[in-house]
């Protein structure tokens, strides 16, 4: 699979433009090598997204994921991986990181499993979004603090997950408004649980409030509340 629109220099930028509420949030993590490391796992979940998106039908879809299978494959042989900037760098995330191979799996799977569905009811929903941003969430505060306990991302992961279904017009809002609201308050509930280092690692999903409030932020309004919850240490 061709590196098609990444640049092998500039994965940061990749994630800014397309995932900039998560991108806005990784600009709290002090550290600039694991800021690194969180972004290549984003970069991760996007070409998964890409992957579907380029496809004309739900089997060549399959067949791109099992493209990103297949590096993980290499990733966790601890050989030779494939000339693909993300996947590259994400084989030195889960180096540096000893991340597990089994959630980056399930974001996989969690695609697959709805590959022939235009729209999701809320189970499938649910379990779209735990398999897919609820793995994301565990990684990345894996990534910023090893003792994190990774129960306590799983509620940020699934509002995320949903909020992003619910912008995508994958699933209706009248079905997760529900499931999203008590997502968001696990979520807060789950966040005190969590140190300083791996704050960012859910704050993103601080901005899913907006999206069931039927609001569209500006993009300093966006910035402005990530300062806060980043100061109060509540999403």
């Amino acid at each position: 699979m061709p590196a098609g629109e990444l640049d092998p220099d500039d994965l940061d930028g990749l994630i800014r433009r397309v995932d900039p509420d998560r991108w806005l949030a990784s600009r709290f993590i002090t550290d600039p090598a694991a800021r690194a490391d969180v972004i290549a796992l984003y970069a991760y979940d996007h070409e998964l997204t890409r992957a579907l998106k380029a496809a004309s039908n739900s089997l060549l879809a399959e067949i791109r994921l099992t493209w990103w299978r297949e590096a993980l494959d290499e990733i966790f042989a601890q050989g030779p991986v494939r000339r693909h900037p993300a996947a590259q760098a994400l084989g030195e995330a889960v180096r540096r990181h000893a991340l597990p191979r089994a959630p980056l799996e399930a974001m996989i799977d969690g695609r697959i499993a709805v590959l022939d569905l235009a729209l999701l009811d809320a189970d499938e929903a649910v379990r779209w979004a735990d398999a897919t941003q609820g793995s994301a969430a565990r990684l990345a505060a894996a990534i910023l603090d090893p003792a994190a306990p990774a129960e306590a991302t799983a509620p940020a992961g699934r509002a995320w997950g949903l909020t992003l279904l619910r912008r995508g017009g994958r699933v209706a809002a009248a079905d997760v408004d529900a499931p999203l609201r008590q997502a968001l308050a696990e979520a807060r509930a789950g966040a005190r649980r969590l140190g300083v280092a791996a704050f960012p690692a859910v704050l993103a999903t601080r901005l899913a409030r907006y999206d069931l409030a039927g609001r569209t932020p500006g993009p300093l309004r966006r910035q402005l509340s990530l300062v806060v919850a980043s100061a109060t240490g509540r999403i």
